[in-house]
């Protein structure tokens, strides 16, 4: 016997008094029972507190039949979860479905078997106290998820260096609460900064604590910051052996505002565009090693390359030239390289909107709730004085 306070509360709802003493007979032993015998009193009982954990409800009752009841149960938010079975003669198909389509969990058919009516009253309250569970469970799931969404932005720059002569936008957008795109910023002095753009294969949780991982590894570079080559083998180093299913591509570069130049190199990331202001062009560069974390003793290189007054260097992820349309047709290098030469004349904040923009027009798959991939982009403006 279950203890009164346990006991699930049952709302049985006929018209018919032996009907009523049947199936009371049949529960009351095993539940608390609240009955009403028409439509009208069965929705104001089922808003009672404390709300019944199930509804058994008879199909034929005058003024208000059990279908119409049900479906005003199910539009009112306080007892639309409420599982609602059907007590009725009936038996055709149609009227079975009908039952199913305003929002009833199961039939029981007159006249009442003591067996089936406790058997199926124990497996709808079970099926309902699973579904609670598994909502606390997600709802303890998301309330972690937005935990560590908050705390992989807190790692992320609040707003980007500000050094004389130089102008840097950054845009990121994850696909999902977590993602595994990244960047950051070494701050030599004033006139010196090191810039990692990178992304971890994969989404979620993983590529998200991988993510993570990068801030720590990277500030631990600051002495090796003017060496592109040197970095990125201590990245790699330090990522090494940390997972095993995941890489990490990434590109670095260091800017010299007083020599007026960039040492670049790349982790299998996707090309740097330079536009050049004196040569109106937009360059692709791109000097790779192998990706960050499988191979312990990857060698990785850099090139340097001077800037002019009013360059532009545009660093991203893949989530922008591997985004597909409709017709699955990618962004694509190219595409990008005529948004930058169309755009180079508008200051960085303007230009990284417009491409934002582009992508999103050009599908709307690529930025959004189908959003297949994490999005950044880092647009730098030179200006040397």
């Amino acid at each position: 016997m279950t203890d009164a306070d346990d006991k699930k509360l049952l709302l049985l709802v006929d018209d018919d008094s032996e009907n009523i003493r049947v199936v009371h007979s049949i529960l009351k032993d095993r539940y608390k029972i609240r009955v009403a015998t028409n439509g009208a009193k069965a929705l104001e009982l089922a808003k009672a507190e404390p709300l019944p954990d199930l509804i058994l409800l008879d199909v034929m009752m005058p003024q208000m039949d059990g279908y119409e009841a049900c479906g005003w149960l199910k539009a009112d938010h306080r007892t639309r979860d409420i599982p609602v079975i059907f007590l009725t003669g009936k038996t055709e198909v149609a009227d079975e479905t009908r039952g199913f389509e305003v929002g009833a969990v199961d039939y029981i058919h007159k006249p009442f078997s003591p067996p089936i009516v406790t058997a199926r009253v124990r497996n709808h309250l079970m099926l309902r106290d699973a579904h609670e569970t598994v909502a606390r469970q997600l709802l303890a799931i998301n309330s972690e998820l937005e935990l560590a969404r908050q705390i992989q932005l807190s790692i992320l720059p609040r707003e980007t260096p500000h050094l004389s002569g130089l102008t840097i936008e950054a845009r990121y957008i994850p696909m999902s609460s977590l993602a595994g795109d990244f960047y950051d910023f070494l701050i030599i002095d004033e006139k010196h900064l090191g810039i990692l753009i990178a992304d971890v294969s994969g989404h979620g949780l993983p590529s998200a604590l991988i993510a993570s991982m990068l801030q720590t590894a990277l500030a631990a570079q600051a002495p090796n910051a003017s060496d592109p080559a040197q970095v990125l083998s201590g990245l790699n180093k330090a990522l090494c052996g940390k997972f095993r299913s995941h890489y990490v591509t990434a590109a670095y570069l260091f800017v010299d505002m007083e020599k007026g130049t960039v040492n670049y190199g790349g982790a299998a990331h996707p090309p740097i565009l330079l536009w050049r202001s004196k040569s109106r062009d937009t360059t692709e560069c791109i000097e790779n090693g192998l990706m960050l974390g499988p191979f312990r003793d990857s060698i990785y290189s850099a090139i340097t390359f001077s800037l002019e007054q009013e360059d532009r260097i545009v660093l991203i992820t893949d989530g922008i030239t591997e985004a597909t349309d409709s017709s699955g047709k990618e962004f694509g290098m190219e595409r990008l390289r005529q948004i930058v030469e169309s755009h180079h004349a508008l200051p960085a904040n303007r230009f990284a909107d417009i491409l934002v923009d582009e992508l999103s027009h050009w599908s709307e798959d690529a930025i959004g709730p189908r959003q297949s991939d994490d999005i950044t982009l880092l647009a730098i403006d030179f200006k040397r004085q």
